[in-house]
């Protein structure tokens, strides 16, 4: 069994081994592409449920065979991460308009999100290629996660960050886990174009989802899902989209399954962006002819990106699925988020594109009321705090809660708490 990087444009194709991000004779994409002797099995993975054993206590190494099937496993960096909860939601699903939803929460990971999938990966590949330091350009999620997986591998950790509108919960991870924090006057596309040139001048390795080993990682959010599913495929998996590092993971890995014979369909993948960053929306109607770059602003920090780098990976992942694109409001992402809160779930605003973008998708006829859909939760409830007493309080701009949960406040006696709990006084 052998694997190579291989351009997803001119098919261009270098070894593993290879220092590289983009193909050197076109400039394109490189997917991580795998040349199986014979198919893993869902029988090998489902044995493996439950090990104490490493690697394959990890919901990523789990699926070695699929992920990086040669990889010496003492340079796997892992915490472990994934093994993240699939709830069914049926409150939700009465919500949204359809007979059942389930929502993968990946916010469930050691750093509080999706990213360590992809983390996993591509530490180890720094490892594999003798690096000693990596860098990337974050909204948040990504600069907390590469922290964290620099630090356990004894590597330095850099992360460019923009100056303004970074949730403190995840700007508190970076600095506690000891990466060497840059805030830059450019947002994160800027940020992006600088961490590239700075890491091939000073020999860093670049962990933003440019790089294919991220999304190897990432692919397995997919694989886990069908496996806790028990091989059955939904009919939707609806997703936010921002760098569409993830969305494009998610098309390769289903796109993967399919042709290995461990799935006997293809569900359709429903990418939801937020609408003051949607260049992908806006690309979709006009049938992907024509792109462009947006300067982004919402309150999903985590999806604020105006120029997505996959935005080619995206697309194939959506022809291949039979997709669609979708965007919803920061009010209504606000709004679905309070309601994945109430249910004791939980997750940061942009992980409620999903329901939302469901939602939305069901009224107008694209999702169907007797489908199945898996909705992606990609970051925890805690990452971005202010957004969700600000909701709460009434005091984020231009958002009305329509499911508020105020704080009340009480004098120092028994009859004053007794008049809340019996809801005869008002907030304060």
């Amino acid at each position: 069994m052998a694997s190579y990087l291989q351009c997803m444009d001119c098919s261009a194709t270098y070894p593993v081994d290879r220092l590289i991000y983009t193909c050197t004779s076109c400039g394109g994409l490189l997917d991580v592409t795998h040349a199986w002797d014979q198919s893993p099995t869902r029988e090998l993975f489902d044995s493996r449920l439950g090990s104490l054993e490493a690697p394959y206590n990890s919901g990523v190494w789990r699926y070695k065979e699929l992920v990086y099937p040669d990889v010496d496993p003492s340079l796997i960096v892992s915490r472990p991460e994934g093994n993240t909860n699939l709830y069914h939601t049926p409150r939700l699903a009465a919500w949204v308009g359809v007979r059942s939803l389930y929502l993968k929460h990946e916010g469930e990971n050691p750093t509080g999100s999706f990213k360590d999938r992809g983390m996993t990966g591509g530490v180890t590949q720094a490892r594999v290629l003798g690096m000693t330091r990596v860098a990337c350009a974050s909204t948040g999620n990504t600069s907390a996660s590469l922290a964290s997986y620099a630090a356990f591998a004894d590597l330095e950790g850099i992360i460019f960050l923009q100056n303004k509108q970074i949730a403190v919960g995840k700007l508190a991870q970076g600095v506690a886990y000891g990466a060497t924090c840059i805030r830059v006057d450019g947002d994160f596309d800027r940020n992006l174009a600088l961490v590239r040139e700075v890491s091939d001048k000073l020999n860093i390795y670049v962990l933003n989802s440019v790089n294919p080993f991220r999304l190897e990682g990432q692919k397995t959010v997919m694989i886990e899902t069908l496996q806790q599913l028990r091989w059955r495929v939904p009919d939707w998996i609806v997703c936010p989209g921002g760098n569409l590092g993830n969305s494009s993971a998610f098309g390769k890995g289903l796109k993967e399954l399919y042709d290995l014979g461990l799935i006997d369909r293809m569900p359709r993948l429903a990418i939801i962006q937020a609408e003051g960053a949607s260049p992908l929306y806006h690309s979709y109607l006009s049938g992907f002819q024509d792109f462009q770059a947006q300067k982004a602003e919402t309150i999903a920090t985590a999806i604020k990106i105006g120029n997505p780098v996959n935005y080619k990976k995206a697309v194939r992942a959506l022809r291949w699925t039979n997709g669609v694109v979708e965007q919803v409001s920061d009010q209504q992402i606000m709004d679905a988020k309070a309601l994945i809160d109430r249910t004791g779930i939980g997750c940061e605003p942009a992980s409620a594109c999903s329901l939302a973008g469901a939602r939305k998708l069901v009224e107008r006829g694209i999702i169907q009321p007797d489908e199945t859909v898996v909705g992606i939760l990609t970051g925890h409830v805690l990452k971005d705090p202010d957004a969700t007493i600000g909701y709460h309080s009434a005091t984020l701009e231009n958002i009305t809660p329509a499911y508020p949960n105020p704080i009340h406040s009480a004098a120092d006696d028994v009859a004053s708490i007794a008049r809340i709990l019996t809801r005869q006084a008002e907030p304060v």
